[in-house]
């Protein structure tokens, strides 16, 4: 098979997994680059492949958002080593905008909760009520 082949076959593939929901989520995004590997393309060249191909099409591709979250909230925990109630909001709003509207409100804020759990940010919490308890609750990770 000819790197054209290997090219065509693997952009293909990248359109039908998105071609409902324009979408590609971490599961479909690992069998993508399954397939890549067995057609011998390299684990880099595949992820820089799959993110051309969804930049082109206008795909969403579900990793990158939580990259991006990443680093959001990373920016805003380096103000005071802490994320605050409004910090959170702003990184589930961002979260929204960039999955184009693929992913409501709460799918958002377990993304988001889960990035600040998966890489154990601090939270800050009011006196009175504790927000970050209550959004976990809403989302099914309390």
């Amino acid at each position: 098979m000819s790197l054209d082949e290997v090219k065509k076959r693997f952009v293909e593939e990248v359109k039908l997994r998105a071609y409902d929901d324009k979408y590609i989520d971490k599961n479909e995004e690992r069998e993508i680059l399954q397939g890549a590997l067995q057609l011998g393309v390299t684990v880099d060249s595949a992820r820089a492949a799959l993110a051309q191909v969804c930049d082109t099409h206008g795909y969403v591709l579900e990793s990158r958002v939580l990259s991006e979250i990443k680093d959001l909230i990373d920016t805003f925990a380096g103000n005071d080593g802490k994320i605050d109630e409004k910090e959170f909001n702003d990184a589930v709003t961002q979260c929204k905008k960039r999955t184009q509207g693929k992913k409501n409100d709460v799918q958002c804020k377990r993304m988001v909760l889960e990035v600040i759990e998966e890489n154990n940010y601090k939270v800050k919490t009011g006196m009175f009520s504790n927000w970050y308890a209550k959004a976990k609750k809403e989302v099914g990770l309390a």
